[in-house]
């Protein structure tokens, strides 16, 4: 078997040793313009050679700091060990046989994992499909079987997927719907709790906005017309927006007394990003449905839809699935995964985090007059930045940050509505010293701002 380079076994350390990007960087990036489509865009064009743990080391030697994780896909770390044994292992068994011609356990038992872990004591089943986008589409589909309804209802800032329906369920249009449509039909959009920007304060959002939502809802679509409703328990590519505290139990209870199937979009949030094993648990949250993807299989394409066992049984057998759905080697990769969540504790990991950061970018707010807001949970954090003196979104400062950490060897990403929140989603199994390291770039780049 071939030596391994990466993973956990890659120097855990900065190493800048050319500009960023370097000169093999650069020719690769010649060569993606070339044959890659225009619209596959890149954040950071440092092309990879090794990842693991907190670092990623690309072609040129240099060794980055990585706060993005692939956009919270490689919470284990890339090439994490046990995910590295368990696909490799698979890929000597078998590759494929489609789950729908002749099945195998891998695919069972994720399922069965997935059961045990998400929230609610009642009984469930899944599906298991390649992105989150897929995942979100089918938990409509099942919903719409299962209520003989039709309506889609979804929340300002929600983002959902890039497919003609997910599209239309979200809500940023550049990049992600400009010059696409005509969209997907009965989907409506109502207010979500954003406390730093609502009206009256944050002490009144969840209050108001879920006032807001219901009544949008009940008049404007017609509750009896309402198949599923649709959020993420923290807002991901809106700006890491965590709902106020009560949001979310209303608008879940409103979707339990008019028989509406609320769906907890976790695809982003979920496997112990946010220092519980899904976002929706902190305020006691048991979804109908949860979509996942993304932290589930250690950066192998895996997605699911889980939920009570009545409502994923309403589509007709042959209805759901597809070809590559619960590809058996990215099943193997998502038991390895949840094998090293729970064995390293990385709820616990992801809690450190949050306490890191955030104490480290209170700081820094005390020193900065454009940083408005400090957000987030687990190692899902983000900051929002403003005009001086006020709470207008300042788009050019979180441009300028991110370039500024890329420059230095800190992979970050940007995100929200307006474009102006740094978004900060470290592996779980950082080091601490990492870590600091990462936040020092960050501190050093607000002082030349």
């Amino acid at each position: 078997m071939t030596e391994l380079t990466g993973g956990p076994a890659l120097p855990q350390e900065r190493r800048i040793v050319t500009a960023i990007p370097g000169p093999k960087s650069q020719e690769l990036l010649a060569r993606k313009n070339a044959a890659v489509a225009g619209g596959v865009g890149v954040t950071l064009p440092v092309f990879t050679k090794r990842a693991g743990g907190g670092v990623l080391e690309d072609v040129d030697g240099n060794s980055l700091i990585d706060f993005g994780s692939g956009i919270a896909v490689t919470s284990v770390g890339s090439s994490a060990e046990a995910v590295v044994r368990r696909a490799t292992a698979q890929l000597a068994e078998f590759t494929h046989t489609c789950f729908m011609v002749t099945p195998y356990e891998g695919y069972v038992e994720v399922c069965e994992q997935l059961a045990e872990l998400t929230p609610g004591d009642h009984a469930k089943k899944s599906a298991l499909f390649n992105s989150g986008a897929e995942a979100v589409e089918n938990a409509v589909k099942i919903a719409r079987a299962y209520t003989k309804r039709q309506a889609v209802v979804v929340f300002d800032h929600g983002y959902h997927g890039r497919t003609n329906l997910t599209m239309a369920l979200t809500a940023k249009n550049m990049p992600y719907k400009h010059g696409f449509g005509p969209f997907a039909p009965e989907v409506y959009r109502v207010p979500v709790a954003y406390g730093y920007r609502w009206p009256t304060g944050p002490e009144n959002c969840a209050e108001e906005a879920a006032a807001q939502a219901i009544d949008a809802m009940t008049k404007q679509v017609g509750a009896d017309n309402i198949a599923a409703i649709i959020i993420e328990p923290v807002l991901g590519e809106g700006g890491f927006i965590e709902p106020a505290k009560g949001f979310l139990p209303r608008i879940a209870q409103f979707a339990k007394d008019n028989g509406i199937v609320f769906v907890a979009d976790e695809i982003q949030s979920g496997f112990c990003r946010t220092g519980q094993w899904f976002a929706c648990e902190d305020e006691g949250i048991v979804p109908d449905l949860i979509t996942t993807a993304k932290g589930i299989a250690g950066g192998l394409p895996l997605a699911a839809v889980t939920g009570r066992a009545e409502i994923m049984d309403a589509a007709h057998a042959g209805g759901l699935g597809g070809t590559y759905g619960g590809n058996p080697v990215a099943c193997a990769a998502a038991l390895g995964s949840i094998e090293t969540m729970r064995e390293l504790d990385l709820n616990a990991k992801a809690k450190r985090i949050e306490e890191v950061m955030k104490g480290r970018l209170s700081a820094m707010q005390e020193k900065s007059d454009i940083i408005g807001d400090i957000r987030g949970r687990g190692a899902m954090i983000a900051i929002e930045l403003v005009k001086p003196g006020s709470k207008d979104p300042n788009p050019e400062a979180a441009g300028a940050l991110a370039k500024a950490c890329h420059a230095e060897g800190l992979i970050v990403l940007t995100c929200g509505t307006y474009g102006n929140v740094l978004r900060f989603l470290p592996p779980l199994v950082i080091g601490e010293d990492l870590l600091n390291e990462g936040l020092d770039i960050i501190e050093a780049a607000f002082a030349r701002l």
